[in-house]
């Protein structure tokens, strides 16, 4: 092989890996010690059931880097086809406090379905004043999320201050 070759070949496979690291690094999920997801909570089940579900270990999917738990194999199914259309927003972070400009985690009871998409809050008082506005708390919520979104918390109270 020519050295030039081998050069080339260094290269591009340096800049493959390093863009794999920047694209990993722009996904963030809200999750436990053990990368699960939602705490456990079948994210399928809140556009099928319309209620919060307990998921199984027996049926996993991994996404973004967490585990999601499902009820059964056909919402993991579902999940499997097309899990941007079943993960919460903003992560699984609260989208109350993304619109605030923070991440706080969530209950999974508290929750919201907005054009399709799977909004979870703080608790369930959070819950009541996220429902006062969802349409302006959703136009605040999405130009913050970019701003935070990778972001340690002590990262985002320098921007905040």
């Amino acid at each position: 092989m020519k050295l030039s070759s081998l050069i080339k070949s260094t290269l591009v496979s340096t800049a493959l890996l390093a863009s794999s690291f920047a694209f990993a690094a722009n996904i963030e999920v809200n999750a436990n010690d053990n990368d699960l997801a939602i705490k456990g909570y079948d994210t399928v089940s809140y556009f099928t059931e319309g209620t919060p579900t307990k998921g199984s270990d027996k049926y996993t999917a991994a996404y973004n880097g967490a585990v999601y738990h499902f009820a059964s194999a056909d919402n993991r199914d579902l999940f499997k086809e097309d899990p941007a259309k079943y993960a919460p927003q903003y992560g699984g972070f609260c989208a109350f406090g993304v619109a605030l400009n923070q991440k706080f985690d969530t209950d999974p009871t508290a929750w919201h379905i907005k054009g399709d998409k799977l909004y979870l809050n703080l608790n369930k008082d959070v819950q009541k004043k996220w429902l006062t506005d969802v349409p302006g708390y959703l136009k605040q919520s999405q130009g913050n999320w970019t701003t935070i979104k990778g972001l340690t918390t002590a990262q985002i109270e320098e921007i905040n201050d």
